[in-house]
């Protein structure tokens, strides 16, 4: 590959500034699991400084192992006539102890009079002692240039002095953010090649908004006019109308253009990581996406279907496989099939398309799609559809009845309780529990029922809880889809049911989870 790009992803903070978007603290983990597992190579983890929800999360991410990525803390320059030592939001950067920070400043002299009101000479010994200070204490600092381009236009010697400021302060990486997102590419290349001239000795990265529908064109001019790290967000979450997509950029700069940007042999696992984080985000992955959306690689019946059958060059950009996506003919029995055997093939290495149980799976997951279940996101359930169809693993217990009572007021903090009756060995079983809610309860009703017959039911704790209305329009008559991820602390699993009854369909997958986790421990 040619010269290496730093990729920096920005979904836990710029990423969760976008409207509809919300990270739980086990959402936030396993995002960062993602990305490192896909080898980026910085993970802005948020502001420790804003809540103690950050707090605590940097507290459990300092535990975790990261293969590839660096962990990059995020806050602003001192405040004005505040010296550094004494700023708090600079002593919660150290003490979050993620071996780099991101350090926002301003790069625009109207921000600087208009917003932060401040004088021109003082923002820039704010940013200079900002960056000298974490430089001291061993960090890896990136300053983020904010509104560097809209700056630059207004006063071009006053944004190039701002940079310098940081330089001077020992910044490792000068990011240039076009924070309002109005900028065209062919400004980004122009002033983007500015810098890197004249600042040789450090990095250069852009971050682009989207305002203008062009922040993957202008992330990818600013590398080719020199810049070496880009910032944005896996999915392009973000305020307003997003930030650059890493996922597209990525592969455009490494499958088109030769640089580098993740090991090459993790290219093949791009769309598999954006379906993951559009489930953690509890979002759909619009299937529009290039390269990792659903129908970034659809034919539909004629020609282009010919074409591609022919020759795949004919209509498609880059091999599928490459991102990890596959081909569809749309309309057509010949779709999903290479999917589906190379996802049962991570559990059964040598099975192939020409296998009896091949096609019954693929019959109930056609069956079951229809009826509005969903698997790219739901590996559990997909896995035991497939072992109950290879292996014919048992059941492990049958349902008699269930009854949930959900009350207000309550004082107990449980407002709701379920019985359940269930059969195991043929022997019934009944039990009663109370839950912070019907789903919770009916959950601890099921694993007190089991615990007699399955002790080991224990160590598998349900760590989230997901819904998604499948039509808006039949309001509270409408079918959903729960998908439960659940935990033994040391694998991850998730499993998915769907039904109009929401406390149904919680079940499916409740059951979904304590069944593969029976079958697999």
């Amino acid at each position: 590959m040619g010269r290496k790009i730093k990729i920096f992803d920005s979904t836990l903070r710029d990423g969760a500034q976008g409207e509809g978007i919300a990270f739980s603290l086990e959402d936030k983990l396993n995002i960062v699991k993602t990305l490192d597992e896909l080898g980026l190579d910085y993970i802005e983890a948020g502001n420790p400084f804003s809540n103690p929800k950050d707090l605590e999360f940097f507290e459990r991410v300092s535990r975790m192992e990261l293969k590839h990525a660096t962990l990059v803390a995020f806050g602003s320059t001192r405040r004005k006539n505040t010296p550094v030592e004494e700023d708090g939001n600079c002593e919660a950067l150290l003490r979050a102890g993620a071996p780099a920070v991101a350090v926002f400043g301003k790069s625009w002299d109207l921000h600087v009079t208009d917003v932060i009101r401040t004088t021109l000479e003082e923002n820039l010994s704010m940013i200079s002692d900002t960056c000298r200070f974490f430089k001291e204490h061993g960090k890896e600092v990136i300053f983020d240039a904010e509104h560097f381009f809209d700056g630059y236009k207004n006063n071009r010697t006053y944004a190039m002095e701002s940079l310098r400021a940081a330089a001077e302060g020992g910044a490792d990486v000068l990011a240039l953010c076009d924070t309002n997102g109005g900028s065209f590419p062919d400004e980004i290349a122009q002033i983007v090649g500015e810098v890197v001239a004249a600042f040789p000795s450090v990095s250069v990265g852009i971050h682009a908004h989207n305002d203008g529908g062009m922040a993957v064109a202008n992330s990818i001019l600013a590398v080719e006019a020199g810049a070496s790290h880009v910032q944005g967000t896996f999915l392009g979450f973000g305020e307003r109308t997003g930030n650059a997509n890493l996922s597209t950029i990525m592969a455009d700069l490494q499958l088109k253009r030769g640089y580098g940007c993740i090991p090459p042999e993790n290219m093949s696992s791009l769309t598999d990581c954006a379906i993951r984080m559009a489930e953690i985000a509890n979002v759909t992955l619009h299937k529009g996406t290039p390269f990792v959306g659903r129908s970034a690689f659809a034919h539909k019946a004629g020609m282009h279907a010919d074409g591609v059958i022919k020759n795949s060059g004919s209509f498609e950009h880059v091999d599928p496989a490459s991102v990890g996506n596959h081909r569809r003919f749309l309309m057509s029995e010949m779709a999903g099939k290479s999917a589906v055997v190379r996802k049962l093939q991570k559990y059964y290495p040598n099975i192939t398309r020409d296998d009896p149980a091949v096609a019954d799976i693929i019959a109930e997951l056609k069956e079951k799609e229809r009826r509005g279940y969903q698997y790219e996101g739901a590996d559990g359930s997909f896995e035991l559809i497939a072992r109950r169809h290879i292996d014919g693993i048992k059941p492990y217990f049958n349902l008699v009845s269930y009854k949930v009572l959900d009350e207000l007021p309550y004082d107990n903090n449980h407002s709701a309780t379920a019985t359940i009756k269930i059969k195991s060995n043929d022997v019934l079983k009944v039990a009663a529990a109370e839950g912070d809610g019907p789903v919770n309860a009916l959950d601890c009703a099921l694993r007190e029922a089991l615990a007699e017959f399955y002790p080991q039911i224990a160590r598998a704790k349900l760590i989230d809880y997901k819904v998604r209305v499948m039509e808006p329009d039949d309001a509270t008559a409408a079918v959903v889809r729960v998908l439960i991820i659940t935990s033994d602390g040391k694998d991850v699993w998730t499993t998915v049911g769907v039904s109009k009854d929401i406390i149904e369909a919680s079940w499916i997958a409740l059951v979904d989870s304590v069944v593969l986790y029976l079958t697999t421990h």
